[in-house]
């Protein structure tokens, strides 16, 4: 896909809408710019789908109460139950 962008005041880029959904890019994102050495430049998204995945679970979390504290115990619940079914002798 090839499309023309142009530069604005103070530097700016505006990526089509088309791009910026295709990818999930969003305000406020941080890209990587290598200069290529021929005048070509490669721009690379810097964000880890795993930070936004952990940010949505965190705002998932805060919105049902559950703290830090309440995820660690659950989750050693759930090891030491996984541990008893599989591992412990009978």
């Amino acid at each position: 896909m090839t499309m023309t962008i142009q530069i604005r005041k103070k530097g700016s880029l505006t990526l089509p809408v088309e791009v910026r959904n295709k990818y999930g890019l969003e305000e406020g994102d941080v890209f990587t710019l290598i200069d290529l050495g021929d005048g070509s430049l490669l721009i690379t998204p810097r964000f880890l789908q795993v930070n936004r995945l952990g940010d949505r679970v965190a705002e998932i979390l805060n919105e049902e109460g559950v703290t830090l504290d309440d995820l660690l115990t659950s989750l050693d619940e759930e090891r030491e139950s996984y541990y008893r079914e599989h591992y412990a002798e009978s």
